[in-house]
């Protein structure tokens, strides 16, 4: 079964901070980083060191970091045959502060990432000729909604990670098979708080309404609220000491279709995801936390 990550790249810029400065605040971080990142970068490296045959559709810029991020992801097994090279722009760029908590603050700019348009998209249809198609909010809308009606018409499982938080028309969850919002993406996507259990299965069934057959609402330490077909249930996660929570969700994500690509049913592969996750929150940075398939049986094992 073959994955493709339709999605964003970015350069990561990492400081620690004692915790977040107030406006016109001036404070003195440390542990300064320069790594890979984005959403749909993060999942694909995630994906393949899970054990996923996994391409990306994908745009970088023309700047000194590209071929560093092209040679990383390569190294790792990812297909980059569909990742083009933007003349004149910037490869995307994000600024995030991390706390002593382990929470973070993201400030994104696009660069090449707001060139990957349908028109851009439609030279690398074949990659959409895949069993799955795993999208995110960190390219142009109307590219998620062309992957995935190509997708779709394939016979694809389009998986949609929607985050950024934003709104999203009905047009595109309609395509969507399965979904994996956050509680602040919930919320935004169904105006449902998920404060709690019922929260989280009332904005499950309003995302139900909306077409989609299987909703997995991740919930940080309370673990994941599944729901298939309007029967939820919580999964519980796992107890770590978190000290940078950057890309948990895109581990988890990208875990999470590669056990699905090995034929896992669903509770054990949101078990092998969260395991996933739950390693890279104690790991500093995006891909640099992002564990391979040994290290999460291994998790797994010891659980």
């Amino acid at each position: 079964m073959s994955l493709t990550v339709t999605g964003s790249i970015n350069v990561d810029h990492v400081i620690r901070l004692p915790q977040f400065p107030r406006p016109g605040e001036t404070l003195t971080g440390s542990d300064y980083r320069i790594v890979p990142g984005g959403k749909g970068a993060n999942q694909a490296v995630a994906a393949v060191r899970a054990g996923a045959k996994t391409r990306m559709v994908a745009c970088v810029g023309d700047d000194a970091m590209a071929g560093a991020l092209l040679d990383g992801f390569a190294k790792d097994g990812i297909n980059i045959s569909a990742i083009d090279t933007i003349n004149d722009v910037n490869t995307g760029v994000a600024l995030i502060q991390v706390n002593e908590s382990g929470e973070n603050t993201i400030a994104l700019a696009p660069g090449a990432n707001a060139a990957l348009t349908p028109e851009q998209l439609q030279r690398h249809i074949s990659a959409l000729h895949c069993e799955q198609l795993l999208l995110q909010l960190e390219i142009p809308l109307p590219t998620n909604l062309a992957a995935a009606r190509q997708a779709k018409e394939q016979g694809a499982r389009i998986i949609l990670n929607p985050a950024p938080a934003q709104s999203l028309p009905d047009e595109l969850l309609a395509l969507v098979d399965m979904i994996t919002p956050n509680e602040t993406e919930a919320e935004r996507l169904t105006g449902i708080a998920v404060a709690d259990n019922a929260g989280a299965d009332a904005a499950a069934n309003a995302l139900h309404a909306r077409g989609i057959a299987t909703v997995i609402i991740t919930l940080g330490a309370r673990g994941v609220w599944l729901s298939e077909h309007g029967h939820g249930r919580l999964i519980p996660g796992f107890t770590v000491q978190a000290i940078d929570t950057t890309a948990a969700g895109d581990t988890f994500n990208g875990a999470l279709v590669a056990a699905l690509q090995q034929q896992q049913a669903l509770v054990p592969a949101i078990r092998f995801a969260q395991a996933a996750a739950a390693i890279s929150v104690t790991r500093i940075g995006a891909q640099t936390s992002i564990p391979y398939k040994a290290d999460i049986e291994a998790m797994l094992e010891q659980s």
